[in-house]
Protein backbone atom coordinates (compact mmCIF):
# COMPACT_ATOMS: atom_id res chain seq x y z
CA UNK A 1 0.00 0.00 0.00
CA UNK A 2 1.86 3.00 -1.15
CA UNK A 3 0.85 5.24 1.07
CA UNK A 4 0.43 3.16 4.26
CA UNK A 5 2.24 4.62 7.30
CA UNK A 6 5.62 4.06 8.83
CA UNK A 7 4.70 2.43 12.02
CA UNK A 8 6.32 2.87 15.31
CA UNK A 9 4.99 0.40 17.92
CA UNK A 10 5.59 1.22 21.32
CA UNK A 11 4.98 -1.33 23.67
CA UNK A 12 5.25 -4.90 22.17
CA UNK A 13 2.98 -6.98 24.06
CA UNK A 14 0.73 -10.24 23.11
CA UNK A 15 -1.67 -7.88 20.92
CA UNK A 16 0.74 -5.19 19.32
CA UNK A 17 2.90 -8.65 18.46
CA UNK A 18 -0.17 -10.59 16.95
CA UNK A 19 -1.12 -7.36 14.67
CA UNK A 20 2.51 -7.06 13.00
CA UNK A 21 2.56 -10.94 12.57
CA UNK A 22 -0.55 -10.38 10.76
CA UNK A 23 0.51 -7.83 8.58
CA UNK A 24 3.68 -9.13 7.55
CA UNK A 25 1.51 -12.69 6.47
CA UNK A 26 -0.63 -9.94 4.50
CA UNK A 27 2.27 -9.02 3.14
CA UNK A 28 3.59 -5.52 4.31
CA UNK A 29 7.14 -5.05 4.26
CA UNK A 30 9.25 -5.69 7.68
CA UNK A 31 10.75 -2.33 7.12
CA UNK A 32 7.60 -0.54 7.59
CA UNK A 33 7.81 -1.14 11.31
CA UNK A 34 10.09 -0.48 14.39
CA UNK A 35 9.52 -1.52 18.09
CA UNK A 36 10.17 0.52 20.97
CA UNK A 37 10.71 -2.38 24.15
CA UNK A 38 13.06 -2.41 26.55
CA UNK A 39 12.61 -6.02 27.02
CA UNK A 40 14.81 -8.37 25.18
CA UNK A 41 11.92 -9.52 23.17
CA UNK A 42 13.00 -10.16 19.62
CA UNK A 43 10.72 -9.34 16.98
CA UNK A 44 10.63 -10.63 13.51
CA UNK A 45 13.65 -10.21 10.62
CA UNK A 46 13.41 -6.90 9.11
CA UNK A 47 11.86 -5.18 12.59
CA UNK A 48 14.08 -2.23 13.53
CA UNK A 49 13.95 -2.89 17.49
CA UNK A 50 15.07 0.21 19.97
CA UNK A 51 15.80 -0.69 23.25
CA UNK A 52 15.67 3.27 24.88
CA UNK A 53 13.98 6.19 24.13
CA UNK A 54 16.01 8.61 22.56
CA UNK A 55 17.53 5.77 19.76
CA UNK A 56 13.87 5.95 18.47
CA UNK A 57 13.58 9.79 18.92
CA UNK A 58 16.72 9.93 17.02
CA UNK A 59 15.64 7.84 13.93
CA UNK A 60 12.44 9.72 13.45
CA UNK A 61 11.42 8.07 10.33
CA UNK A 62 7.97 6.92 11.40
CA UNK A 63 4.39 9.19 10.71
CA UNK A 64 2.53 6.87 13.09
CA UNK A 65 3.20 5.28 16.41
CA UNK A 66 1.09 2.69 17.89
CA UNK A 67 0.45 2.14 21.06
CA UNK A 68 0.62 -1.02 22.82
CA UNK A 69 1.40 -0.31 26.53
CA UNK A 70 -1.13 -0.78 29.65
CA UNK A 71 -3.65 1.68 29.74
CA UNK A 72 -3.07 2.33 33.29
CA UNK A 73 0.93 3.34 31.99
CA UNK A 74 -0.45 6.27 30.05
CA UNK A 75 0.10 9.28 32.24
CA UNK A 76 3.34 8.12 32.96
CA UNK A 77 4.74 7.19 29.23
CA UNK A 78 2.78 10.01 27.43
CA UNK A 79 5.04 12.32 28.69
CA UNK A 80 8.42 10.68 28.08
CA UNK A 81 7.04 10.42 24.27
CA UNK A 82 6.10 13.59 23.34
CA UNK A 83 9.04 13.60 20.63
CA UNK A 84 7.60 10.78 19.00
CA UNK A 85 4.13 11.86 19.00
CA UNK A 86 4.32 15.53 17.35
CA UNK A 87 3.49 17.10 14.00
CA UNK A 88 2.01 15.09 11.24
CA UNK A 89 2.15 11.64 13.47
CA UNK A 90 -1.10 9.59 13.60
CA UNK A 91 -1.56 7.91 17.00
CA UNK A 92 -3.09 5.11 16.88
CA UNK A 93 -4.26 3.37 20.04
CA UNK A 94 -4.79 0.02 21.45
CA UNK A 95 -5.49 0.91 25.16
CA UNK A 96 -8.82 0.00 26.12
CA UNK A 97 -10.99 2.30 28.18
CA UNK A 98 -9.00 5.63 27.01
CA UNK A 99 -11.05 7.91 25.00
CA UNK A 100 -10.31 10.20 22.18
CA UNK A 101 -10.53 12.97 24.02
CA UNK A 102 -7.84 11.81 26.67
CA UNK A 103 -5.83 10.66 23.96
CA UNK A 104 -5.84 14.10 22.79
CA UNK A 105 -5.03 15.87 25.85
CA UNK A 106 -2.01 12.91 26.52
CA UNK A 107 -0.81 13.38 22.81
CA UNK A 108 -1.73 17.17 21.81
CA UNK A 109 0.63 18.02 18.89
CA UNK A 110 -0.31 14.86 17.20
CA UNK A 111 -2.14 15.01 13.58
CA UNK A 112 -4.52 12.51 14.45
CA UNK A 113 -5.84 9.99 17.12
CA UNK A 114 -7.48 6.41 16.29
CA UNK A 115 -8.90 3.91 18.77
CA UNK A 116 -8.02 0.57 17.59
CA UNK A 117 -9.47 -2.92 19.10
CA UNK A 118 -8.55 -5.64 17.47
CA UNK A 119 -8.30 -9.42 19.09
CA UNK A 120 -5.45 -11.87 18.70
CA UNK A 121 -7.02 -13.36 15.48
CA UNK A 122 -5.04 -10.50 13.73
CA UNK A 123 -2.21 -12.96 13.99
CA UNK A 124 -4.24 -15.32 11.63
CA UNK A 125 -5.80 -12.14 9.35
CA UNK A 126 -9.12 -13.29 10.87
CA UNK A 127 -9.86 -10.44 13.40
CA UNK A 128 -12.74 -7.64 13.47
CA UNK A 129 -10.83 -4.55 13.90
CA UNK A 130 -12.56 -1.60 15.18
CA UNK A 131 -11.63 2.03 14.83
CA UNK A 132 -12.54 5.68 15.58
CA UNK A 133 -11.10 8.68 14.35
CA UNK A 134 -10.63 12.60 14.65
CA UNK A 135 -8.27 14.22 12.35
CA UNK A 136 -7.71 11.96 9.37
CA UNK A 137 -8.65 13.59 6.06
CA UNK A 138 -10.74 11.59 3.54
CA UNK A 139 -7.46 10.02 1.70
CA UNK A 140 -5.82 9.41 5.45
CA UNK A 141 -9.25 8.03 6.38
CA UNK A 142 -8.97 5.49 3.41
CA UNK A 143 -5.52 4.05 3.76
CA UNK A 144 -6.01 3.90 7.58
CA UNK A 145 -8.66 1.67 7.25
CA UNK A 146 -6.98 -0.47 4.11
CA UNK A 147 -4.19 -0.88 6.70
CA UNK A 148 -6.24 -2.33 9.27
CA UNK A 149 -8.63 -4.46 6.81
CA UNK A 150 -5.18 -6.16 5.90
CA UNK A 151 -5.99 -7.76 10.27
CA UNK A 152 -9.21 -9.40 9.22
CA UNK A 153 -12.28 -7.06 8.75
CA UNK A 154 -12.19 -3.65 9.67
CA UNK A 155 -14.97 -1.49 11.09
CA UNK A 156 -15.34 2.38 11.47
CA UNK A 157 -17.30 2.97 14.35
CA UNK A 158 -19.00 6.81 14.18
CA UNK A 159 -19.99 6.59 18.20
CA UNK A 160 -17.51 6.45 20.82
CA UNK A 161 -20.19 5.74 23.32
CA UNK A 162 -20.45 2.22 22.40
CA UNK A 163 -16.73 1.63 22.29
CA UNK A 164 -16.85 0.09 25.03
CA UNK A 165 -19.23 -2.20 24.12
CA UNK A 166 -18.03 -3.04 21.01
CA UNK A 167 -14.73 -4.11 22.41
CA UNK A 168 -16.73 -6.07 24.99
CA UNK A 169 -17.90 -8.39 22.05
CA UNK A 170 -15.36 -8.05 19.53
CA UNK A 171 -12.47 -7.76 21.69
CA UNK A 172 -12.84 -9.38 24.54
CA UNK A 173 -14.95 -12.07 23.23
CA UNK A 174 -12.44 -14.96 22.22
CA UNK A 175 -12.03 -15.11 25.40
CA UNK A 176 -15.52 -16.13 26.20
CA UNK A 177 -15.52 -18.10 23.26
CA UNK A 178 -12.14 -19.90 24.47
CA UNK A 179 -14.11 -20.49 27.78
CA UNK A 180 -16.55 -22.00 26.57
CA UNK A 181 -15.05 -24.48 24.32
CA UNK A 182 -13.11 -25.03 27.79
CA UNK A 183 -16.40 -25.59 29.63
CA UNK A 184 -18.02 -27.73 26.30
CA UNK A 185 -14.70 -29.89 26.59
CA UNK A 186 -14.80 -30.41 30.52
CA UNK A 187 -18.65 -31.35 30.51
CA UNK A 188 -17.01 -34.15 27.89
CA UNK A 189 -15.28 -35.12 30.16
CA UNK A 190 -16.93 -34.98 33.18
CA UNK A 191 -19.40 -37.45 31.32
CA UNK A 192 -17.11 -40.03 30.93
CA UNK A 193 -15.07 -38.63 27.44
CA UNK A 194 -10.88 -38.69 27.72
CA UNK A 195 -10.30 -35.30 28.12
CA UNK A 196 -7.47 -34.85 25.19
CA UNK A 197 -10.45 -36.50 23.21
CA UNK A 198 -13.30 -33.99 24.39
CA UNK A 199 -10.91 -31.08 23.97
CA UNK A 200 -9.52 -32.36 20.45
CA UNK A 201 -13.97 -32.95 19.56
CA UNK A 202 -14.99 -29.36 21.04
CA UNK A 203 -12.00 -27.65 19.31
CA UNK A 204 -12.77 -29.27 15.70
CA UNK A 205 -16.56 -28.88 16.25
CA UNK A 206 -16.49 -24.80 17.27
CA UNK A 207 -13.94 -24.33 14.10
CA UNK A 208 -16.46 -26.03 11.91
CA UNK A 209 -19.36 -24.43 13.49
CA UNK A 210 -18.04 -20.95 12.79
CA UNK A 211 -17.05 -21.58 9.44
CA UNK A 212 -20.22 -22.65 8.50
CA UNK A 213 -22.14 -20.28 9.80
CA UNK A 214 -19.81 -17.17 8.51
CA UNK A 215 -20.70 -18.55 5.04
CA UNK A 216 -24.26 -18.70 5.37
CA UNK A 217 -26.83 -16.51 4.44
CA UNK A 218 -29.05 -18.01 7.36
CA UNK A 219 -28.33 -16.59 11.23
CA UNK A 220 -27.05 -18.48 13.50
CA UNK A 221 -29.93 -18.64 15.68
CA UNK A 222 -31.98 -20.14 12.25
CA UNK A 223 -28.91 -22.68 12.09
CA UNK A 224 -29.00 -24.27 15.96
CA UNK A 225 -33.01 -24.41 14.65
CA UNK A 226 -32.01 -26.50 11.30
CA UNK A 227 -29.63 -28.77 13.46
CA UNK A 228 -32.36 -29.48 16.09
CA UNK A 229 -34.69 -31.78 14.58
CA UNK A 230 -38.11 -31.98 16.73
CA UNK A 231 -37.90 -34.49 19.42
CA UNK A 232 -34.32 -35.32 18.29
CA UNK A 233 -30.90 -34.96 20.97
CA UNK A 234 -30.16 -31.64 19.86
CA UNK A 235 -33.27 -29.83 20.30
CA UNK A 236 -33.46 -31.57 23.99
CA UNK A 237 -29.69 -29.87 24.63
CA UNK A 238 -31.28 -26.37 23.35
CA UNK A 239 -34.31 -26.62 25.71
CA UNK A 240 -31.63 -26.36 28.68
CA UNK A 241 -29.84 -23.38 27.02
CA UNK A 242 -32.63 -22.11 26.21
CA UNK A 243 -34.70 -22.22 29.36
CA UNK A 244 -35.68 -18.92 30.70
CA UNK A 245 -32.87 -17.25 28.52
CA UNK A 246 -30.39 -18.24 30.60
CA UNK A 247 -27.49 -18.41 27.76
CA UNK A 248 -28.26 -14.65 26.24
CA UNK A 249 -28.65 -13.43 29.81
CA UNK A 250 -25.83 -14.70 31.18
CA UNK A 251 -23.95 -13.39 28.53
CA UNK A 252 -25.89 -10.02 28.82
CA UNK A 253 -24.22 -9.44 32.02
CA UNK A 254 -20.86 -10.95 30.85
CA UNK A 255 -20.63 -8.05 28.46
CA UNK A 256 -21.84 -5.77 30.44
CA UNK A 257 -19.09 -6.23 32.80
CA UNK A 258 -16.61 -6.22 30.37
CA UNK A 259 -18.13 -2.79 29.13
CA UNK A 260 -18.16 -0.89 32.47
CA UNK A 261 -14.64 -2.22 32.99
CA UNK A 262 -13.46 -0.04 29.88
CA UNK A 263 -15.64 3.23 31.91
CA UNK A 264 -13.55 2.05 34.89
CA UNK A 265 -10.03 2.13 32.62
CA UNK A 266 -11.22 5.37 31.48
CA UNK A 267 -12.00 7.35 34.87
CA UNK A 268 -8.59 5.80 36.45
CA UNK A 269 -7.03 8.04 33.90
CA UNK A 270 -8.82 11.00 33.95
Amino acid sequence: MPDAPKILIIGYGNMSGAMLAGWLTAGEPAERFAVLNRSPKTAPAGVTVYRDLDEAVAAGSHNAVMLGFKPNQLNDVAPQIQALTGEGVAVYSLLAGLTIAQLKSAFPNAAAHIRVMPNLACRINRSPIILLENGLNADKRESTFTFFDALGTAVWLEEEGKFDLVTALAGSGPGFVYRFIDALAGAGADLGLEPAQAEALALAMVDGASALAAGETLSPGDLANRVASPGGMTREGLNVLDAENALQELLVETLRATAERGAELSADNG
